[in-house]
């Protein structure tokens, strides 16, 4: 018995039947996440890779089955409200807000609907973005370092290795809301070490030229640099003038050390931002932020630039260096 080219009835039926699922699966838009950043995209390569990574984890791939718009601010955070409020205007699926808590706060007041996930330096409960840690409510959660409250023992390291600097400069962005929280620990811990604080401000890179020059007119001898996403972009900018000037120096990423720059003490940024992916993904398989507690890293490193210290003719005491994660030489 011969069948007709086009197969049986039923075989035809299911075929069409299967064409039409996977027509309708086409069809569908996919989730959109909204990334929300007040740094610029140039900048920003190894973060997103660890972001991309933690999203891969939970089973999303960009333009795969999720897509993702970048809104940048440029190093300018009275932008942030203005993007914040287009991204609530496209009425994304979530927003990821991954520029520190300037971000974090900008994408909190523009909606209390919208997922939120943040990725900040600062206490997200003290900054007024979560009830608490473990149960976070309403529509934020996210990762936190934590880099701005280990900024007395940055200040207490920096000492161990500098005695001599009893005048000691801190690189603060004023724009940053946490930045007077920030100088206050700060203040606190100088005094304790019997120390003399400088506050310099810079909110872009074109201040840095004037926060040395102030820094040495000062007679400042050794540099602090606090949290900041625009400084955390900028590490090898950061890292030049300090040798150029001989000043010690200390920062939260090793880019920072690896650039040249004498220590840096901190976590990790791409166990940070893989954080930051996974709780994206998760929430766009629809858990709540409500039920999904802040990550807290705990994990912080030390890494010594040692050939740096040889030049500026310091001695790393043996102790600090028995407690450095990484010496490079």
């Amino acid at each position: 018995m011969m069948l007709c080219r086009g197969g049986s009835p039923h075989v035809r039926h299911r075929t069409a039947r299967v064409h039409h699922v996977y027509r309708q699966r086409a069809q569908q838009p996919l989730p959109v996440l909204g990334f929300l950043s007040n740094a610029s995209p140039d900048r920003y390569a190894e973060r997103l890779r660890a972001f991309r990574q933690g999203l891969k984890e939970a089973g999303y791939v960009e333009r795969h089955n999720v897509d993702i718009q970048y809104l940048w601010a440029d190093d300018q955070n009275d932008r942030l409200p203005a993007l914040a409020a287009q991204l609530v205007h496209r009425q994304v699926t979530a927003i990821v807000a991954a520029g520190g808590t300037p971000t974090a706060l900008a994408a909190k007041a523009a909606t209390v609907t919208i997922p939120i996930v943040f990725g900040v330096a600062a206490d997200p409960v003290e900054v007024g973005l979560v009830a608490s840690l473990s149960r976070p409510g309403g529509n934020l959660t996210g990762a936190t370092s934590l880099n701005a409250e280990v900024n007395p023992k940055r200040l207490e390291l920096l000492h161990e290795l500098v005695p001599s600097a009893t005048i000691v400069g801190a690189l603060v962005n004023p724009t940053n809301p946490v930045a007077e929280a920030i100088v206050r620990s700060l203040e606190a811990a100088a005094h304790t070490l019997a120390l003399e604080l400088l506050v310099l401000h810079a909110s872009s890179e074109d201040d840095f030229d004037t926060v040395f020059a102030a820094l040495a007119q000062r007679q400042g001898r050794a540099l602090l640099i606090s949290p900041d996403i625009l400084f955390n972009a900028r590490s090898e900018q950061l890292a030049a003038p300090t040798i150029r000037h001989g000043v010690p120096a200390i920062f939260q990423y090793r880019p920072f050390a690896a650039a040249g720059g004498l220590l840096s003490y901190g976590g990790s940024e791409s166990d940070f931002y893989r954080v930051v992916g996974t709780y994206a993904g998760r929430i766009l398989k629809g858990e709540k932020p409500a039920d999904l507690p802040v990550v807290q890293s705990a994990k912080v490193e030390l890494i010594i630039n040692l050939k740096t210290a040889r030049a500026l003719g310091l001695t790393v005491p043996l102790p600090l260096l028995g407690r450095a994660d990484e010496v490079i030489e």
